[in-house]
This record gives structure tokens, sequence and C-alpha cells, in this order.
């Protein structure tokens, strides 16, 4: 039996995404209850050498538009990384899964054998369609919306696994 390339894709970005803004909801709570600045959370790292938070979620969102765009046979499209706030972070979550969900499985399915080109740090790397999303684009979002919710947990915000795989 052949994979749904939308099944293991759109569906699975749209409840990650839907978490972490509910994680980002808790975050915004922590802060408003403890009387720390929001910026402070929103700029947070786990190491100085690592991304903050609103870098993390926005890559978090570039890589899901941005593997259903192309395993869609579309050029993803551009958002500028200008949030500084729960709120525009949220806002940006939203708008991807907004755009995950004009997606039909049709667009998707069948693009397992499709080659997809990617530029990674100026080289241009080719993957067919399922390497692309189960070796690349699936892990890296994952990498990204962990570590948001371990920024978050390490700063003291109460979250729990249920927080990051949600209850549906």
């Amino acid at each position: 039996m052949k994979i749904s390339m939308y099944q293991a894709s759109v569906p699975v970005f749209v409840r990650m995404l839907t978490n972490l803004s509910a994680v980002l909801d808790r975050a915004a709570a922590h802060a408003e209850a403890k009387k720390i600045d929001p910026t402070v959370l929103v700029n947070a790292r786990l190491y100085p050498d690592m991304l903050p938070l609103a870098k993390q979620v926005q890559i978090a969102s570039d890589n899901a538009k941005g593997a259903a765009a192309r395993l869609a046979g579309q050029e993803p499209p551009k958002y500028e990384d200008t949030e500084t706030t729960f709120a525009d972070l949220k806002a940006r979550i939203q708008k991807t899964i907004s755009f995950l969900s004009a997606f039909k499985p049709e667009q998707i399915d069948g693009s397992d054998e499709k080659t997809v080109t990617l530029q990674l740090r100026g080289n241009a790397v080719q993957f067919t369609g399922l390497a692309y999303l189960m070796n690349h684009a699936t892990p890296n979002f994952y990498f990204h919306v962990t570590t948001a919710y371990d920024i978050l947990r390490h700063n003291g915000v109460d979250l729990g696994k249920a927080d990051y795989l949600g209850t549906r």
C-alpha cells in the first residue's frame, strides 16, 4: 500500500501548529501571571548559539508551508519574519494553517516519486517527494516545534507532554 503523502503532511502539520499555538497561549498567560515581560520569552533561547523562540516558530511555519507547497508543485509563500509578540506568532501560525487547509489530497497524493529540489547552504539538493517529506521536512518541522516547546518549558511555563501532543 502506498502512503498518502497528503495524510502524512498537511493534517500532521496542522495538528502540531494548532498545538504550538495553544502552547503560546500558555506562555502568554504564564508571563502575565508571573509579571514577566512577554518579549523575554519570545526572545528566549535554550543556549546562546541557538535561535530564539520567535525564530523557532517562524521556521516551523516555513517548513510546514514549504513542504505542502513543494509536494503540490507550487512555490511556497514567503512570510516576513517580523513577529515580535505572542499575538504575532499566533497570527503567523494561523496564516500557515489557513494556507495548509486550502490543499486538497489530490494536489499532494502521488508526489512520493516527484523530484523536490532545495537550496541548502548554497547547494542544490534533490530528493524524491517521499524522502523529502520523511527525511527532511517532517524531522526539521518537529525539531523546531519541539525546540519552541523546550524553550518555554525551560523558562518555567507549566507545560507537559499533553500540551505538545494535543488532546485530539
